[in-house]
């Protein structure tokens, strides 16, 4: 699939009126690359809509799959992800369940490695040479990538070409690109111009630049001018559709930490 002028609507204006109408054109079997880095950045509005108008069959390629009841984790529970790219899946246990009963297929990807085959993707980088994963499953291959349900390995990950450089060995890397790319950014204009909010910003501007159609849900919506150049995040040439959330739009915290309330001291 390619971005057509159709994804821009009228001129340079890329802004869609609803989450629904963003992703209406995104089939079963599509592949997508999904911003977020925890549940940080996640476009829960557009990830709700895939998931209402029942698109299935995906591949995701993701830092992580959200949790059982929010971000990625709707699209897993409801059985439609058929396979996961993903770096951290620790909070998770469908995932876990899927993945052990043979449901989901699984290819991990070290997390640094993750976000280079994404950023290469997104430049024209057929594939990379890295120093991670040399002497480990992940060059030389046998990772489990999906089991047949009885315990047994159905499908293991395949050995990597490893070569000397400087006296140091690196295993190849093919980039990923994606039919289509779903990133949610703090703010961005009708011109597609993101800037995203501190973490968020870790995976998706790599996956939102993999993606051959990039799709955004923006907490505030400003016009063409309004973003400092030197603020923006990402340059509206890598985004399609822009849809408004706005600034109340849900955000859930993955694993909330507080701090045991002070004890009262006695006066002496």
């Amino acid at each position: 699939m390619t971005s057509t002028t159709k994804d821009l609507g009228e001129g340079l204006d890329k802004v869609v009126a609803s989450a629904a109408q963003a992703v209406a054109d995104i089939p079963d079997g599509a592949s997508l690359a999904v911003g977020g880095f925890g549940l940080c950045g996640n476009p829960i509005a557009l990830i709700e809509a895939l998931l209402a108008q029942g698109t299935r069959d995906l591949w995701v390629v993701s830092n992580n799959c959200g949790v059982d009841d929010w971000g990625l984790g709707v699209l897993l529970g409801a059985g439609r992800i058929r396979k996961m790219t993903s770096s951290y899946v620790g909070e998770n246990k469908e995932f876990e369940r899927q993945f052990l009963s043979g449901e989901l297929e699984v290819e991990l990807t070290p997390q640094g490695t993750l976000a280079e085959k994404l950023r290469a993707g997104g430049a024209g980088i057929a594939a990379f040479f890295t120093r991670t994963g040399v002497g480990t499953q992940v060059a030389e291959g046998g990772l489990p990538q999906r089991y047949d349900g009885a315990g047994g390995v159905a499908l293991a990950s395949p050995a990597k070409e490893v070569r000397s450089f400087g006296g140091a060995q690196y295993v190849l890397e093919e980039s990923i690109t994606t039919d289509f790319a779903l990133v949610h950014a703090l703010k961005g204009d009708r011109h597609g111009n993101l800037v995203f909010n501190k973490s968020a910003r870790n995976f998706s501007p790599l996956a939102a630049a993999a993606g051959r159609v990039c799709i955004a849900q923006v907490e505030e919506l400003v016009e063409p001018g309004e973003i400092d150049p030197d603020a923006v995040h990402l340059p509206g040439v890598f985004v399609s559709r822009v849809v408004e959330v706005g600034r109340d739009v849900e955000k859930r915290i993955e694993r909330r930490t507080v701090q045991a309330p002070a004890t009262a001291t006695k006066e002496a």
